[in-house]
């Protein structure tokens, strides 16, 4: 069979050279095999899904709106395949030619899309770009060399995720375009893409290795491969560099020996997978080095890890009992409420030991360099959690499992992968950022503890036990984070509304402003002009825009309202009714819209009531404002200047991305993280969201970049960097600080002995 047949019959499938066409014939052959399987499947789940909802929808029109959907969809079926297919073919015969159309994920935008925000309304492009962002993040290193091979086909530079024709970004739109054209609405919309991206994600990047090894097979840059290139460090410059918050220098850390560290801003929602270490022999050499270390501090402060007596000479322990020691010691922990603490353990293994043999024991120098260093890590992660709370218990009723997976394997502390590692660090950071305080999640705290029991009752020297775990644990982990993201785009949405809104009643107020000029306005006039006619302006500038006729025809309005009511010109034709009109939407009509137009177009004489005038400047007082500041934010005194380093400061976030974490210290010593989800450049407002996705209160003093650049200059803010970002890793930070300073190292060039 012809594997070119598989392409349409267009201009630009026949302009292409025989063999890209037939290569693109057969990888269209292999796409159209995989979601002639994927996509039926896809739609019969999203009609189940939405006759679920119509039969227990609250309302009629909700009801009709869900059967709807589902009889477009059982009548074309067909359809809709033959669209996303359809179109995936054209992609991939334009792949040598320019495309004009924009990409997915960079949005533009102008005033005449000017509009109020409801909530609940999720923008469409944004679900698509995450399902994207998710996707790519999966199948990153097979898109690379995908994008590579499809640079040689096209005679261009190889292609990224968002323009290859079969990345994630092209696929999300091929469903949006299959979707608009059977007219699905919005809400159906974005069950389709939900759904595509749980049913679809798992297999996406077998089937990007799949086009891999298609184009292999066909002599399309077989060879290629991928290898991050790492900066080289020497192990001891690495280990003994101070950390970047005290000089300023790159920080570097046992766990990160093979590459700088990175001091990108977080912005991964708890949950995220942690970077991989470095390679075996980085591993080897740190280890080294920390026993070096260890030996150092030993004789630094004159001890000996394993003392010798020729009066009482002492056994070592072989590393095999210790480890059966400590496993009938992690069931009985099981029982206790209060795990023991490391050195307890260490006693007690010790007094065991010589009950058995009637000898001193001790450990071995392999077995008591683990000890010291695991005492050493979980030190300084009592210093991140503090000694009390639900964080400290689970990670002391893990202690006996990771000693245990510490003393078989020491790589434990040189390579952040190390499962018993991943393991510890997710429990920590979970429990300690998710599972306390006023955003704890019982949920979470009922996973937490059901993944350390786990641990505790079936480790017994297989690391799988820890990868089960891990995987269990994250898999709720990310659940929770699709869903703060979602709550965090919905919040944005409604930031970014609300900015829209302040920035046209600010275009509003100047147009008043600019009408007035230097006149002596009546207080009166001033205030109808400054109440509801600014409200009007304001609204008209969010509907139509600020290039529209309408706003024109407003602001043209507007000179004459100031020329009627306060020169005493002649209201021009058609003024009364432009004015009632504009009144109508903002909540004016009646007898106080009639009242207002009067008075705005120079109706009110020295014959009308004062107490009419009265009892309407009253009702204005009680109205509630279309965008207005409130109350408490507007009486706020002046903000004195910045100073030079809290301008530094205030430049340096305006450049950070969405999504940044923050550390805020607290009153009572303990550190508060979350999210700058959104900012705007033009007038500093900020929206900061917690764990959940959940907007932070305006009165935690965090919704301007001002004032957390005074925090951040004042010591009492942070930006949470990729290098800071795990408790555990910070953790280890800190033990290795305190290991070089007691070793004798502080101080010394390059941290040469």
């Amino acid at each position: 069979m012809d594997p070119t047949a598989a392409l349409p019959s267009t201009a630009a499938a026949k302009a292409l050279p025989p063999r890209v066409r037939q290569l693109l014939g057969r990888l269209m052959t292999l796409l159209t095999a995989e979601f002639r399987r994927e996509l039926p499947r896809l739609l019969v789940t999203l009609e189940q899904d939405l006759l679920h909802q119509a039969q227990f929808a609250r309302n009629p029109t909700l009801q009709a709106g869900h059967m709807e959907a589902l009889r477009k969809l059982e009548n074309h079926h067909e359809e809709f395949i033959s669209i996303f297919l359809r179109r995936l073919a054209d992609g991939l015969c334009n792949i040598r030619t320019p495309s004009s159309r924009p990409r997915p994920g960079a949005p533009s935008f102008s005033m005449e899309g000017l509009r109020l925000v409801d909530d609940t309304e999720i923008s469409e492009d944004a679900v698509l770009r995450s399902i994207a962002e998710r996707h790519a993040g999966s199948a990153r290193l097979p898109l690379l060399l995908l994008g590579q091979r499809f640079g040689v086909m096209a005679g261009a530079p190889a292609f990224d995720g968002e323009s290859l024709p079969v990345g994630p970004w092209r696929l999300g739109q091929l469903l949006s375009d299959a979707a608009t054209a059977l007219e699905l609405n919005l809400d159906t919309r974005l069950k389709l893409y939900r759904l595509f991206e749980s049913q679809f994600a798992p297999d996406y990047a077998a089937l990007v290795e799949s086009m891999n090894a298609l184009l292999a097979g066909a002599h399309v840059l077989p060879g290629l491969t991928y290898v991050p290139l790492r900066k080289r460090r020497r192990p001891v410059e690495a280990a003994t560099a101070r950390p970047r918050a005290e000089t300023g220098e790159d920080t570097g850390d046992a766990s990160t020996a093979s590459a700088p560290a990175s001091t990108a801003p977080f912005t991964s929602w708890p949950g995220s997978q942690s970077p991989g270490g470095g390679s075996a022999a980085d591993d080897v050499g740190m280890l080294a080095l920390l026993k070096e270390l260890l030996a150092e501090r030993r004789a630094e402060s004159g001890r000996q890890p394993a003392p010798t007596d020729t009066a009482t000479p002492r056994v070592t322990l072989p590393s095999g009992d210790v480890d059966a020691a400590l496993g009938a010691m992690q069931a009985r922990v099981r029982e206790k409420a209060t795990p023991p603490r490391l050195p307890e353990i260490r006693q007690a293994l010790l007094v065991q030991a010589r009950l058995q043999s009637g000898q001193a024991t001790t450990l071995s120098p392999e077995d008591e360099d683990t000890f010291e260093l695991l005492g050493l890590l979980h030190s300084g992660m009592r210093q991140e959690l503090g000694d009390q709370g639900p964080a400290t218990e689970l990670v002391d009723r893990l202690q006996v499992p990771v000693l245990r997976a510490a003393l078989q394997d020491q790589t434990f502390f040189v390579r952040q992968q190390h499962p018993a590692r991943q393991l510890l660090s997710a429990v920590a950071e979970a429990g300690s950022n998710w599972a306390t305080g006023e955003d704890s999640d019982p949920q979470l705290t009922a996973q937490l503890k059901d993944t350390v029991e786990e641990v505790v009752s079936h480790y017994d020297g297989d690391a799988r036990v820890f990868e089960t775990a891990h995987h269990k644990l994250q898999q709720h982990l990310q659940r929770m984070a699709r869903r703060a993201e979602v709550s965090e785009r919905r919040q944005v949405e409604g930031a970014r509304g609300r900015e829209k809104l302040e920035l046209a009643r600010q275009a509003a107020v100047e147009a008043v402003d600019v009408a007035t000029g230097d006149a002596s306005v009546p207080r009166f006039i001033r205030t109808l002009l400054e109440q509801p006619w600014t409200d009007a302006l304001t609204l008209v500038l969010l509907r139509h825009g600020n290039e529209s006729p309408e706003w024109n025809a407003h602001v043209e309005a507007t000179h004459h309202i100031v020329q009627s009511a306060v020169h005493g010109a002649p209201a021009p034709d058609g003024l009364r009714a432009r004015i009632r009109q504009a009144l109508g939407p903002v909540g004016y009509s009646g007898e106080d819209a009639e009242a207002v137009v009067r008075a705005l177009t120079g109706g009110i004489d020295e014959s009308d009531d004062p107490a009419s005038r009265t009892e309407l400047a009253m009702k204005l007082k009680g109205r509630a404002r279309l965008g207005a500041a409130p109350a408490a934010a507007s009486g706020d005194a002046p903000v004195a200047p910045r100073s030079p380093k809290e301008q530094e400061c205030y430049q340096h976030l305006c450049t950070l991305p969405f999504g940044t974490w923050f550390e805020f210290d607290q009153p009572d010593g303990t550190i508060l993280r979350q999210r700058l989800a959104w900012f705007s450049p033009r007038t500093g407002h900020a929206l900061f969201v917690n764990q959940r996705g959940q907007r932070v209160e305006e009165g935690h003093g965090r919704h301007d970049l001002d004032q957390v650049a005074r925090q951040v200059s004042a010591g009492r803010a942070r930006v949470l960097t990729t290098d800071r970002a795990g408790l555990v890793d910070r953790a280890w930070q800190s033990a290795l600080s305190s290991l070089r300073n007691l070793s004798g190292r502080k101080g010394r060039p390059g941290g040469q002995a």
